[in-house]
């Protein structure tokens, strides 16, 4: 496997790749034109511009630093999947998204005293925590006017989704050292602050170019699914996967007492959990960590993972097959990938990283 992913990586240009964690992602496949991502780009610079020019560095400080654009992607092929090339109105809508996640960017880097974001100093270490707090404030003012002026359906939605977010985050931070956890509740958490974008990046790109309410209305069904699998598969690859392969030290969750998927099921092991339980009782520790990991990883967990994972995988492929249009069917590729690297650290994967 190691060699044939070396093979991979040398038949696509460096361009087209992104990295999500382990394994190279080629959204080139996902079929948005790059024209299309260049209005993108344009779109995001001219919606923060402002007078103010500390305001202004600091809201396009990670614009300029780059990032994966998955929310933007799905925007704009949710609205090539209806039929529509992307007009304005799409790119817009697009970019409102985008803006809503670089917020909770520069918020969450406040909440975790993160000094690093996407390859530069975080907004927080640059200019200080109310700076950083109150210009997440103005990107989310920006994507509101920016939903606004698409219409009262997508402004709502926006504003929803927001509310969404901070219900997921905060059911997280409510179940923070806590053992007792289930999967139903690790579920809707995730389903609040990582998914509930994703499908609505999907439903406004959608609905802002005019498509026909079944479509619109599978193609959210898409991006929930795909945002599912995508935290899913990060909660796994925080446990399983190497410094190296994360390019961060592993098991940050763990420390902070988020209990996740792989964590979940490893409790409910006869063979481990007890064990397990006794160390997360007494708080993981840098010293503690590398026997909880490799208790969570003996459980066989990342299977049962895996398993779940599929589920969202199959909902997607089921639908894409249905609206039988390239771009549904890319995503569902996409989710595929995503699928894939959760079994590189399934128990029959396990012999093949030794």
């Amino acid at each position: 496997m190691k060699l044939f992913r070396s093979w991979f990586l040398a038949q696509i240009p460096a361009h087209a790749l992104v990295f999500i964690g382990v394994q190279p992602i080629n959204l080139n496949q996902v079929k948005v034109p790059g024209e299309d991502l260049e209005k993108i780009e344009a779109e995001l610079r001219l919606s923060v511009e402002t007078s103010d020019p500390v305001l202004s560095e600091v809201a396009t400080h990670l614009i300029e630093a780059g990032g994966k654009r998955i929310r933007p992607i799905l925007a704009l092929a949710a609205a090539r999947a209806v039929g529509e090339d992307s007009t304005i109105e799409v790119v817009r809508g697009a970019s409102a998204v985008e803006l809503v996640h670089l917020a909770s960017l520069y918020h969450d880097d406040v909440m975790d005293e993160a000094n690093e974001r996407r390859g530069v100093v975080s907004v927080n270490a640059r200019w200080g925590n109310l700076i950083a707090v109150v210009s997440g404030d103005f990107l989310l003012a920006r994507a509101a006017g920016i939903a606004a002026r698409l219409g009262s359906e997508i402004a709502e939605l926006l504003a929803d989704t927001l509310a969404e977010m901070c219900e997921g985050q905060i059911a997280e931070v409510k179940d923070g050292f806590n053992t007792s956890r289930s999967k139903e509740e690790y579920l809707r958490a995730i389903s609040g602050k990582t998914a509930s974008l994703m499908a609505t990046s999907a439903r406004i790109g959608a609905l802002a170019a005019k498509g026909e309410r079944g479509r619109v209305q599978a193609l959210t069904e898409i991006g929930n699914n795909f945002g599912m699998l995508f935290q899913i598969r990060d909660d796994v690859l925080d446990i399983a996967a190497s410094r190296e392969e994360l390019r961060k030290l592993p098991g940050q969750d763990l420390l902070e007492g988020v209990y996740n998927l792989p964590v979940i099921m490893a409790l409910e092991s006869k063979e481990v959990g007890g064990e397990l339980r006794a160390i997360l009782d007494e708080k993981v520790t840098e010293e503690s960590l590398p026997l909880a990991t490799k208790l969570i990883i003996k459980s066989k967990s990342i299977d049962g993972c895996y398993h779940i994972a599929e589920d969202y995988y199959q909902k997607t492929r089921e639908i894409a097959v249905d609206l039988a249009d390239p771009y549904s069917m890319s995503i569902a590729e996409l989710c595929k990938e995503l699928l894939g690297s959760i079994a590189e650290f399934t128990s029959a994967e396990s012999s093949d990283r030794d």
